[in-house]
C-alpha cells in the first residue's frame, strides 16, 4: 500500500507541475507572444515580433509562481528519474519554461530600461511645468 500512496503523491505532484506549467506558459506568452527563440549566437528562423508592454501584474504573477515552485523543489526532494514518467514529463516542460524565460530576460530588461527612461522624461516635464507655474504665480 505505501507504493500506492507514493504514486498518488507523485501523481498529485505531476498535477501540480502541470498547473504550474500551464500558468508559466500563459505568463510567458503574455511577455513574448509568438517569439521564436534561438540558441545563443544563432538567429531565429523567423523575425522576432514586437513584445507586448510589460505589466506589473504579469511580472508579479510569473515571479510568484517561480518562487513558489522553487520553495517546493527545495522542500521536497524529487524522486529518481523514471519513477514517475508523468512527473518527468512535467519537469521537462518546467525546465523548458525556465529556459524560455532565461532567453527573453534580456528583452524584458531592455523594455524596463525604456520604460524607466520614459518615466524619467515625463517626470522632468512635470517638474518643468510645476516650476513654470510657480514662476508665473510669483510674477503676477
Amino acid at each position: 500500500m505505501p507504493t500506492l500512496t507514493f504514486t498518488r503523491a507523485t501523481s498529485t505532484r505531476a498535477g501540480n507541475f502541470r498547473e504550474t506549467n500551464r500558468q508559466l506558459s500563459h505568463w510567458l506568452d503574455r511577455l513574448a507572444p509568438n517569439c521564436e527563440t534561438a540558441e545563443p549566437g544563432q538567429q531565429p528562423s523567423q523575425p522576432r515580433r514586437q513584445q507586448r508592454a510589460l505589466s506589473p501584474d504579469c511580472i508579479t504573477a510569473l515571479l510568484s509562481e517561480l518562487v513558489r515552485v522553487g520553495a517546493v523543489l527545495r522542500a521536497e526532494p524529487l524522486p529518481s528519474q523514471g519513477t514517475d514518467p508523468e512527473l518527468d514529463c512535467e519537469l521537462d516542460h518546467y525546465r523548458g519554461h525556465v529556459e524560455r524565460l532565461r532567453q527573453i530576460l534580456p528583452s524584458i530588461y531592455n523594455q524596463l530600461l525604456v520604460e524607466r527612461a520614459r518615466l524619467e522624461a515625463q517626470r522632468a516635464r512635470v517638474s518643468s511645468a510645476a516650476e513654470w507655474a510657480r514662476a508665473s504665480r510669483q510674477t503676477l
